[in-house]
């Protein structure tokens, strides 16, 4: 299926302030609301963006008997590539293996409308997180897959991003000591997660580009 193959890009969503949002909000004073506002805002977000780039890749590829269709495959491969690249790109130059920044602390007291506001923003506009959402919108056009396609990949980014508050409702109290432990880990170790799982994008777009 189209959606398979688009599946591991939601680790490339979340790495980064993302996932450490998380789980700063899940051990903040309200933690339930605040998580789950948080995941609102991303789910929205994250659905605009994949459903309109998904729109305008279904359009480019719409059937065309003079040839035009295998032009505009190539075309949207081709952009594509160049967005896997950049994002392999600015996730190296933006690793990070030093503690969150400071500002992070703060989301302890956040309450649920900024929450909201903040997953709408680090989900739909964030650099890495706009551009990964454009590729697997036009991924799943330009395959001809259908646009429910495109939600499991939007399902699995909010469940990773909610794994954090999954975490202190099981946990409880020793959630207190073990988030930390991961998000740390996470901080330090997130980008190698996705440059994998870039490298193996970029092998799928290539195939498919020299398919053609």
């Amino acid at each position: 299926m189209t959606f398979a193959a688009v599946l591991p890009l939601a680790f490339v969503m979340i790495a980064g302030p993302q996932i450490l949002s998380s789980f700063f909000l899940a051990t903040s004073s309200d933690a339930i609301k605040n998580s789950l506002s948080y995941l609102a805002g991303a789910a929205l977000s994250i659905t605009t963006v994949v459903t309109v780039a998904y729109v305008i890749g279904q359009g480019a590829s719409g059937d065309g008997g003079d040839g035009s269709n295998g032009t505009a495959d190539t075309v949207i491969d081709w952009i594509i590539l160049a967005l896997v690249l950049f994002l392999m790109a600015y996730r190296f130059l933006t690793r990070k293996t030093s503690h969150p920044p400071a500002w992070m602390g703060r989301l302890q007291q956040a309450n649920p409308k900024f929450a909201f506001r903040l997953g709408f923003l680090l989900l739909g506009v964030f650099p890495t997180d706009i551009a990964s959402s454009i590729v697997v919108g036009l991924h799943v056009a330009r395959h001809g897959g259908a646009w429910w396609q495109c939600l499991p990949f939007i399902a699995l980014t909010l469940l990773l991003l909610g794994l954090p508050l999954i975490g202190v409702i099981l946990l409880g109290h020793r959630a207190n000591v073990v988030l930390p432990k991961i998000r740390d880990w996470m901080n330090n170790n997130a980008w190698v997660v996705s440059e994998i799982v870039l490298v193996f994008f970029a092998a799928i777009t290539i195939s498919s580009l020299l398919g053609d």
